[in-house]
C-alpha cells in the first residue's frame, strides 16, 4: 500500500460514504460536485476560526484554502468549517473578556461534534487568536485523529514616528493619556498605525506564546508557526500541512502519539524560555486534560523554574514574533535549549520525526540577538514563575521575565470585581506600593476568568510600575508587565482565602522563594470563612450560566469535562 491508497474501511468516514446503505449520503456529496474519486478518498475536515472580529483571524480562510490544495494533491478530500473566535483584543476591559476563556470550550467542542457528526478521518486546525490554539489543540488531542495545527500568523510591527510599536503601547497609552501625559493627537495618531496588517498580536502575548507551543509540542511543522501572517510564505507551510496530513493518516500517527508528558514539558520550556503568556500555565493543562495526562499548574511551574529565559522578546524585550522568526524561527530557539538539555529530543511530531531528527540540520545563527544561547540566558530560571502560599493553596502564577525585583510586600486594596479596580487606576484612587487585590474574576467568579490588561497596562502608563503589584484570581494577557499575580487559586467564587482578605491586611509576594502569603494566622482566616458568603455572579441562563455550572478550578486548566482519563473510547477508534 503507497502512500496514495487508503483502506476506508478502517477509517471513520467508512460511516458515510462505503456500502450501498449509504447511497444517499453520498447524493449530498454529488450535490455539492464532489467526484466517485473523491467520495472514497479520506475526508480531512479543515478547520478554521476565521471571522472579521479582529486581525487575527482575517487571513485564515486564505490560508485554507492553500491547505485544501495539499490535501487534494495527496489524494484527500478536503471539508473546510469554521468555529468560532472571540478576540481578546476586542474584548479585554469590559464584560465581553467573561467570553473569552469559555470560547476556548466552545471551540474545542465545535470542532469535535463538527468532525464526529460527518466521520471525518484527519483534522487541520487553523486559528489565529489567543483561545483558538488551544482551542484547536484541545479538539485534536480529544478526536484522536490525525492532525495538524497551523497559526494565522503575527501581525507586522506598527511604526509610530519612527519607533517600532504593538497593541501594548497603546494599552499603556491609555494611562499615559489619564494622568496627562500623552495628548489627544498623539493617542489618535498612535492608534491609527499600532496594528498595519493582518495577523495576531506581534510580541510574545499569548497568541504567539501558544503558536511557540505547537511547535514544541509536536503539532504543527517546523517553522510554520513563525512566520507573519502577511508572508506568501505562510501559503507554502499550509500546502505542505495539506500534504502532510495524509502521510500521518497512512502511517497512523495521532495526537496522543505527538503529545506525552514529556512533549508537554517541551511545551512549559518553550513557555518560560521565551517570557511568555502566563495563560500556558492554563492551557497545557487543559491540553494534557484531553489525553488523560496529569499536567497542572504546579507541574508547569516546575518546568518553568528549571528552564532559562533566552529569548529577547516584548513585552519585556526588545524584538516581536517577525524579528525571532527572521532570525531563525522557533527552531533556533529550541535547538539551542535541546543543545544543553532543557528538552526532551526523543518526542514525536507531525513531521513524523523526533523533535532531535528534526533539529539536526537547525544551525545557530551568531548573527542575531533576538534567541540567546541556553548556556548564556537572560536569566537563569524562565520568565514565568509558580507561587503558593497560604493565600494561594492551589497556586497562582507570575511573569517575571525583565523584572528586577522578585519580591514585594504591601497593604491591600480590595475589589470585587476589575470595573471598581480599573476606575480607582484611571482616577488614582490609590497609593503606592499597594496590592491591588482583584477578586471574583475567576473561572467560576467572573464567570469567564477575564484577563486585566487594561488595568495593568494602566498603571504602568501612570508610571507604577514596580511600584505597585496587583493580584487577581482572574487572568493577565501575555502584554502584562509588572509586579501582577493571576490564577489565584481558590477563588473568590468558592470561599478561596483570596475573597477573605480585607483591605490592610499585609501581602508578602515572593518570585524566588516561590510563595504568596497574607500575614494572617490560620485561625483569623478560618474565622473570616465562617462569615463568608457566595456571591450572585449575575448570570441565571445562557452559556456563562452553564459555564460556570461546569468549570474546574484554574489549577487543572479550568476545563469542563471530565477529559481523556475518563472516556471510554475514542473517536479515532470508531
Amino acid at each position: 500500500m503507497d502512500a496514495r491508497t487508503f483502506d476506508k474501511s478502517r477509517l471513520p468516514s467508512r460511516h458515510v460514504t462505503e456500502g450501498p446503505e449509504r447511497a444517499p449520503h453520498r447524493s449530498y456529496y454529488y450535490a455539492m460536485g464532489l467526484t466517485r474519486e473523491q467520495i472514497h478518498q479520506p475526508f480531512v475536515g479543515v478547520a478554521t476560526c476565521w471571522n472579521e472580529a479582529a486581525p487575527c483571524n482575517i487571513a485564515l480562510m486564505r490560508q485554507a484554502q492553500a491547505a485544501k490544495k495539499g490535501v487534494a494533491a495527496a489524494a484527500g478530500t478536503p471539508r473546510e468549517f469554521c468555529t468560532i473566535t472571540v478576540t481578546d483584543g476586542i474584548a479585554m476591559g469590559h464584560e465581553g473578556m467573561k467570553s473569552s476563556l469559555p470560547s476556548r470550550e466552545v471551540i474545542a467542542d465545535s470542532v469535535e461534534l463538527t468532525v464526529r457528526g460527518h466521520s471525518y478521518d484527519a483534522l487541520i486546525g487553523l486559528a489565529g487568536c489567543d483561545k483558538s490554539l488551544p482551542g484547536m489543540m484541545m479538539a485534536m488531542c480529544r478526536l484522536n485523529v490525525p492532525s495538524i495545527f497551523i497559526y494565522g500568523g503575527s501581525i507586522l510591527p506598527g511604526s509610530f514616528r519612527g519607533n517600532p510599536v504593538t497593541v501594548q503601547d497603546l494599552f499603556e497609552a491609555v494611562g499615559q493619556h489619564s494622568v496627562g501625559k500623552m495628548s489627544d493627537d498623539d493617542l489618535d495618531e498612535l492608534e491609527q498605525v499600532a496594528c498595519p496588517s493582518a495577523g495576531a498580536c506581534g510580541a510574545q502575548f499569548t497568541a504567539n506564546t501558544m503558536a511557540t507551543v505547537s511547535e514544541a509540542i509536536g503539532l504543527a511543522l517546523p517553522y510554520s508557526a513563525g512566520a507573519p501572517a502577511p508572508y506568501e510564505i505562510r501559503d507554502r507551510f499550509c500546502m505542505a500541512a495539506g500534504e502532510k496530513i495524509m502521510e500521518l493518516l497512512q502511517r497512523r500517527i495521532r495526537p496522543r502519539d505527538i503529545v506525552t508528558r514529556k512533549a508537554l514539558e517541551n511545551a512549559a520550556a518553550v513557555v518560560a524560555a521565551t517570557g511568555g503568556s502566563t495563560n500556558g500555565a492554563l492551557h497545557l493543562p487543559a491540553i494534557a486534560h484531553e489525553c488523560g495526562i496529569k499536567f497542572d499548574l504546579f507541574d508547569v511551574a516546575e518546568v518553568m523554574q528549571r528552564t532559562p529565559y533566552i529569548a529577547d522578546l516584548k513585552p519585556s524585550g526588545k524584538y516581536v514574533a517577525k524579528d525571532m522568526f527572521e532570525a531563525g524561527g522557533i527552531p533556533l530557539l529550541m535547538k539551542t535549549l535541546l543543545d544543553h538539555g532543557f528538552l526532551h529530543g526523543e518526542c514525536m511530531t507531525v513531521t513524523g520525526r523526533t523533535i532531535a531528527e528534526n533539529m539536526k540540520s537547525v544551525k545557530w545563527n551568531d548573527a542575531q540577538d533576538v534567541v540567546h544561547p541556553a548556556n548564556k540566558p537572560l536569566s537563569k530560571t524562565g520568565g514565568v514563575i509558580g507561587l503558593k502560599g497560604n493565600l494561594a493553596p492551589e497556586g497562582a502564577i507570575v511573569k517575571v521575565a525583565g523584572m528586577s525585583g522578585l519580591k514585594f510586600s504591601g497593604p491591600a486594596h480590595c475589589f470585587d470585581g476589575e470595573e471598581a479596580c480599573f476606575q480607582a487606576v484611571k482616577t488614582r484612587q490609590y497609593k503606592e506600593g499597594e496590592v491591588l487585590v482583584i477578586r471574583y474574576e475567576g473561572p467560576k467568579g467572573g464567570p469567564g476568568m477575564r484577563e486585566m490588561l487594561a488595568t495593568t497596562a494602566a498603571l504602568y502608563g501612570q508610571g507604577m510600575g514596580g511600584k505597585m503589584a496587583l493580584i487577581t484570581d482572574g487572568r493577565f494577557s501575555g502584554a502584562t508587565r509588572g509586579f501582577c499575580v493571576g490564577h489565584v487559586g481558590p477563588e473568590a467564587a468558592v470561599g478561596g482565602p483570596i475573597a477573605l482578605v480585607k483591605d490592610g491586611d499585609i501581602i508578602e509576594l515572593d518570585a524566588e522563594k516561590g510563595t504568596l502569603e497574607v500575614k494572617l494566622s490560620a485561625e483569623e482566616l478560618a474565622s473570616r470563612k465562617k462569615g463568608w458568603k457566595p456571591r450572585d455572579n449575575g448570570f441565571a441562563s445562557g452559556y456563562l450560566w452553564k459555564y460556570a455550572e461546569q468549570v474546574g478550578p484554574a489549577v487543572e486548566g479550568a476545563v469542563t469535562h471530565p477529559g481523556g482519563k475518563a472516556e471510554k473510547k475514542t473517536y479515532a477508534d470508531i
